[in-house]
């Protein structure tokens, strides 16, 4: 199914506060990061696919647009994988909240988390999240595609899958000291050991369903361009690694558990914004609309709540064809705010 890259200017979103200054903090401790996680959560749901990784190949297409109207600092909300970080690291937020479903996805950043903390670079980063030794002659200038390909022939390690995933359990549980609850700690496992096992050509169907197979690797997603020749991913450049990294360090980057059209997640997170008079910069959404059917006037509502501007921006990816928003009853016909495509 192909999908078309939508970016909306946010007018359906809250009134921006007046007069108030951001107080957002600069870091967040241990335990006041977990708070907001256990917090501001809602029960998790089901969703028919596991989204270990994007299926998104055109994420990057609408960041020249992007980096140039969305303003600089507040708050970034997203939903799902790894693209979060290549918009958080184009944008530079002072916050992101990443929201889904699914806590696996909650989960599976928390492992993200424990591996930004623990790779001082980004090679470091890609041996241990595929569980493969780190190929020799790469350096800080290397690009994704140098760094990727460098990785195709090495296989995975079991010895050091292991080593790296005991790692991830002592800095999530011994260093942060977070409670894990039920069965998060195998649900980590599980999510590790599918890179260990898909390495770097993984993609959206590998362990699990798809709509269907025509859907990008991680390396393809790693080595994708905006359609202008520039490549914004998050490993193509050190900089933007070490930008997301830095963010990890200081538990700006939080991982929530949310239904769109839930009652209690994105109005916690609107509340706390004005309360620290800090505005929405961008909110990646993905086709999570498509999913709505049910609860489509609490979603607008949660929209509603958050706090914006007229800089701030919808990101949505909708396919061209069989999107179900054609006959939600309670769709407007024309989306508010201005389109690229």
């Amino acid at each position: 199914m192909r999908r078309l890259l939508v970016l909306v200017i946010a007018v359906v979103l809250g009134a921006a506060p007046t007069n108030a200054a951001d107080t957002l903090p600069a870091r967040y401790t241990d335990a006041e990061f977990w708070r907001i996680v256990t917090e501001f959560s809602e029960p998790g749901g089901q969703f028919p696919y596991e989204n270990f990784v994007s299926n998104e190949v055109s994420y990057q297409d609408i960041l020249p647009d992007v980096t140039r109207i969305a303003k600089p600092g507040g708050a970034y909300l997203g939903v799902a994988p790894e693209q979060n970080f290549t918009y958080i690291a184009a944008i530079k937020p002072k916050v992101a909240f990443i929201l889904d479903i699914r806590r696996q996805n909650m989960l599976e950043l928390l492992m993200y988390k424990a591996l930004f903390e623990m790779s001082a670079d980004r090679v470091e980063f890609a041996s241990r999240l595929f569980s493969r030794p780190k190929p020799a002659g790469l350096t800080a200038a290397s690009s994704a595609e140098q760094i990727f390909k460098a990785f195709e022939p090495v296989a995975g390690n079991a010895d050091l899958y292991k080593q790296t995933l005991q790692a991830i359990r002592d800095r999530l549980v011994k260093q942060h000291q977070f409670k894990l609850i039920g069965d998060d700690d195998q649900k980590i496992e599980y999510v590790f050991s599918v890179f260990y096992r898909g390495g770097p050509r993984m993609d959206y169907a590998y362990a699990s369903s798809s709509p269907n197979n025509q859907v990008p690797s991680y390396y393809n997603l790693m080595v994708t361009t905006d359609g202008r020749g520039k490549n914004w991913a998050y490993l193509e450049t050190e900089d933007r690694y070490q930008y997301v990294r830095d963010m990890q360090l200081k538990n700006l980057i939080i991982p929530l558990v949310a239904d769109f059209g839930g009652p209690k997640t994105i109005k916690a997170i609107g509340q706390y914004l004005k309360d620290h008079g800090a505005l929405v910069s961008v909110f990646y959404i993905s086709n999570v609309e498509d999913y709505l059917n049910t609860t489509w006037a609490a979603y607008r509502a949660n929209l509603a709540a958050l706090p914006s501007d007229d800089s701030t921006l919808l990101i949505r990816f909708i396919p061209v064809t069989n999107t179900v928003l054609g006959w939600i009853k309670d769709v407007p016909p024309q989306w508010p705010g201005q389109y690229w495509h």
